[in-house]
């Protein structure tokens, strides 16, 4: 018996760049980054480059004829919903490339490749005039500041001349500019991307603030970006919205680089992908953690807020990404048991504490809130590894949130190369309960943990 076809028709975006090798930039990662959108993405090779992540070993540019070739083929059969631009490398193609976006109707995001992550130049000198004719064209042109410096004249250094240059780019021609802040030394050491839009009342200008990762794997993160705008204008997304998103995807793509090659590695351009993925697979660990509480009875460890046992998935950055009990678990009559069941989102403190340890140690997934007196104060010294603690009078009033503050606080204490703690005290407040925080790498180690606990209040 054949079964009935059931196809799909994604946006679908056009890339037009340069080949890595290497397989963290060009071509590659654009393709990857559409891909990981829900854009089907195409492609038009304009140079192939021999490189891996220690640099670029050699370059060598297509025919312009080829390039021609190949943009025409892909525009007769595909109805393009969004162009991304980037490495055109010299003058004739940068000209053949404005000259066919520009008759399109689809959104048009430029990418002003100049110089690789390695610093390996990756467009002729005599070939940076020839971008005016393609920012004219542009949806959307995303310079960082070094490329923004070539196009403008202005070095943007600061906000102001953050703002200064992506005007001067509007006034070129583009409908918007995004200069992006990550040469952009901010007084916080954040990353401050500042978007300028043409508007009927003239340039106006936007923000979008994020924090600086502290890595030198940022191989890709050009194309990546501008590859992820292009994607959400496929969708017919606004502009606005897709730089907000773009920024974000960006972020978790950095911070979750790739350790892969002798160099700097590339940014993770299936992060965000990778992240919903493995949702469901954290929330059934939660669970089979939930249960193993209940069979063993941790109603002894149970505070009177109620105990919390939250997993964050590979990749999580927020809240809405961790499983936990909704309505936590409590003590019955007859022992311990969930209020309800597992599901996204359903922690907040306890979520909040496990994201902020994970600035400290990624490799922490999963914690729960324990009850503190005497007896379990003292049955963490049974644990396998280092208990440290933090003061809520220290808290500062200025400070975002208690459980985030209380983590930094606590594994900021504690030095780089020391093994990472296995439990954190808070030794509460004025109305509010002392609280024993638990942390793991697996649920089958936090369950462990927990019954060590248990196991030696019970003696």
């Amino acid at each position: 018996m054949s079964r009935r076809r059931a196809p799909v028709s994604p946006p679908v975006a056009l890339t037009i760049a340069g080949s890595d090798s290497g397989g963290g930039a060009g071509i590659q990662a654009d393709l990857k980054t559409m891909e990981a959108h829900g854009v089907f993405g195409t492609s038009v090779v304009t140079a192939v480059t021999a490189q891996n992540t220690l640099g670029v070993e050699d370059s060598h540019v297509l025919p312009v004829s080829e390039i021609e070739a190949q943009y025409r083929v892909v525009r007769s059969d595909f109805d393009l919903a969004a162009v991304k631009t980037g490495m055109l490398a010299t003058e004739p193609v940068i000209d053949l490339v404005a000259d066919r976006v520009a008759a399109t109707d689809a959104p048009v995001v430029v990418d002003p490749v100049m110089v690789a992550a390695s610093g390996d130049r990756l467009l002729d000198p005599d070939a940076e005039s020839a971008y005016e004719s393609l920012v004219a064209a542009a949806t959307l042109v995303t310079p960082n500041a070094d490329e923004a410096a070539v196009l403008t004249g202005v070095d943007p250094t600061d906000h102001e001349t953050a703002v200064e240059a992506g005007e001067r780019l509007v006034e070129m021609g583009a409908d918007a500019a995004l200069v992006k802040g990550g040469h952009i030394v901010a007084a916080d050491d954040a990353v401050i991307d500042t978007l300028v839009v043409d508007g009927d009342d003239g340039p106006t200008a936007h923000t979008f603030d994020h924090s600086r990762i502290d890595t030198d794997a940022t191989h890709g993160s050009g194309c990546t970006l501008s590859s992820a705008i292009a994607a959400h204008l496929a969708h017919g997304e606004t502009l606005s919205y897709a730089v907000e998103a773009g920024t974000t995807f960006m972020e978790r793509a950095v911070r979750y680089g790739l350790d892969v090659g002798e160099g700097p590695g590339p940014v993770h351009h299936l992060a965000a992908l990778r992240e919903a993925a493995d949702r469901h697979r954290t929330m059934t660990d939660v669970a089979e953690v939930v249960e193993a509480f209940v069979d063993r009875d941790v109603s002894r460890l149970i505070p009177e807020v109620g105990m919390n046992v939250v997993g964050a998935t590979e990749y999580a950055e927020a809240v809405g990404e961790t499983a936990a009990v909704e309505g936590r678990i409590t003590r019955t009559l007859s022992g311990a048991a969930p209020n309800r069941g597992v599901r996204l989102g359903a922690s907040s403190h306890v979520a909040r504490f496990l994201l902020a340890a994970r600035e400290f140690d990624p490799d922490l997934r999963f914690a729960v809130n324990c009850r503190f007196d005497d007896a379990t104060e003292a049955a963490t010294a049974e644990l396998d590894g280092p208990v440290t603690e933090y003061d809520r009078d220290a808290e500062p009033d200025d400070a975002s949130g208690t459980m985030g503050w209380g983590a930094r606080r606590a594994f900021g204490a504690v030095d780089a190369d020391a093994p990472t703690p296995v439990a954190v005290l808070d030794r509460g407040a004025v109305g509010k309960e002392a609280i024993i925080k638990v942390v793991a790498e697996t649920p089958e180690e936090l369950g462990e943990r927990v019954f060590t606990l248990l196991d030696a209040v019970a003696e």
